[in-house]
């Protein structure tokens, strides 16, 4: 059962794409090797049918252009090739008299397990093993000779199967580092604009409903809302900047737990947020700092949206031995928002990755006599 599943994994192993661009050693391979077999045949005495022998070496050689791109193809045309160069004299009673410049054969066999699909490898090893065994026979090879021939054709198999197996983990390597690195900006994106956004709409609302009865009162709250939306403006363009160009980017210093202070005071209506750092938070690592400040801005954002007639939001931050502490609480009740805090957005998601990413933890829930808690626990050193 093992050998049949890891038998039909081989089978339905799709092909790797060939490269975009023939190799330049392809080429220099055939041009080395074209008219080296023309002197060849010339020179040798030995070479029952030159021109015939010549010929099918050429045909070898020239095979090397497409390997890529038709590993079996090719393999089956110039270990055919040889074949054909070999046997023909032999069955016509001659001496043995194949060119050096076929020795290229060896080259398919490794192109096929590099980029063929596995039943194509599979079918191509089958083709080289009956085709090696039934012609060395006919050369005068005893079997000794045989098995080392075949050694010699299914080691470039390996080998190739070996490189396909490093590309191919280095591929899915990247293609991790990719999605890290699209995580970590999705992240930066919903929790810089998330922030600001929550606070136009909020500032936007209470204007609405100043409007029917105070018009100088819902003018008073524009000029908030333009301060908020520059400021989202501003940081969104310092993102792109950073992706469009991160050598020459003046990147914006990382907010950080000495900018704390100022969400606190953001001008945003809602629940008012008193903030309360102790212990030790200097000299914290970048990727720590930045973390703290965005799990605090982001529950207070959540708290902010959802929290439903909330009066206050505590948050505490506090640097103990080893870890940094953070504390979010308010005293509403769900259901403002278009969700509820549950997780059903990617708020919630997005701080307990980045806790977990430093080796932390977050949780997140109501509490028992009311209101909203996110505690999280960050270690002081981010890991390596």
């Amino acid at each position: 059962m093992v050998i049949s599943k890891a038998l039909r994994a081989v089978w339905d192993e799709p092909r790797v794409p060939a490269p975009a661009t023939r190799p330049w050693w392809d080429i220099a391979v055939v041009a080395v090797l074209v008219p080296s077999a023309v002197l060849e045949g010339i020179a040798r005495s030995d070479v029952p049918w030159p021109v015939y022998t010549i010929a099918l070496s050429i045909v070898c050689a020239l095979a090397v252009l497409w390997r890529a791109q038709y590993p079996l193809g090719m393999l089956v045309l110039a270990f055919g090739a040889q074949t054909l160069a070999g046997v023909g004299p032999a069955l016509a009673g001659l001496d043995y008299g194949v060119l050096n410049a076929t020795a290229v054969v060896l080259l398919f066999p490794y192109s096929l397990a590099r980029w063929g699909s596995g039943r194509h490898i599979v079918i191509g090893v089958v083709v080289l093993m009956v085709g090696h065994f039934v012609r060395e026979p006919l050369y005068g090879f005893g079997l000794q000779e045989n098995l080392i021939g075949a050694g010699f054709l299914l080691f470039p198999v390996a080998l190739g199967a070996a490189v396909r197996f490093f590309m191919s983990l280095r591929r899915r390597e990247a293609e991790e580092v990719r999605m890290r690195e699209r995580n970590q900006l999705a992240r930066e994106l919903h929790d810089t604009v998330a922030h600001h956004v929550s606070g136009i709409v909020i500032q936007a609302r209470a204007g609405r409903i100043l409007g029917a009865t105070d018009t100088a009162g819902a003018l008073d709250v524009l000029p908030v809302i333009e301060q908020t939306a520059t400021t989202a403006l501003a940081e969104m363009r310092s993102l792109v900047t950073v992706l469009r160009d991160e050598q020459r980017a003046e990147r914006n210093p990382v907010r950080g737990v000495a900018d704390l202070p100022a969400l606190a005071d953001d001008p945003v209506e809602g629940p008012a947020v008193s903030l309360d750092v102790c212990g030790d938070v200097d000299g914290l690592p970048a990727s720590i700092d930045a973390a703290v400040f965005r799990i605090v801005q982001e529950s207070v954002t959540n708290a902010r949206w959802h929290a439903h007639d909330a009066s206050r939001i505590e948050v505490r931050v506090c640097g103990e031995e080893g870890v940094v502490r953070i504390d979010v609480v308010d005293d509403g009740r769900p259901g403002r928002g278009p969700s509820d805090r549950r997780g059903s957005g990617f708020g919630i998601p997005g701080m307990r990755e980045r806790a977990e990413m430093l080796g932390g933890n977050l949780t997140a829930g109501p509490c028992k006599g009311g209101g909203w808690r996110v505690t999280a626990t960050i270690p002081r050193k981010a890991p390596r």
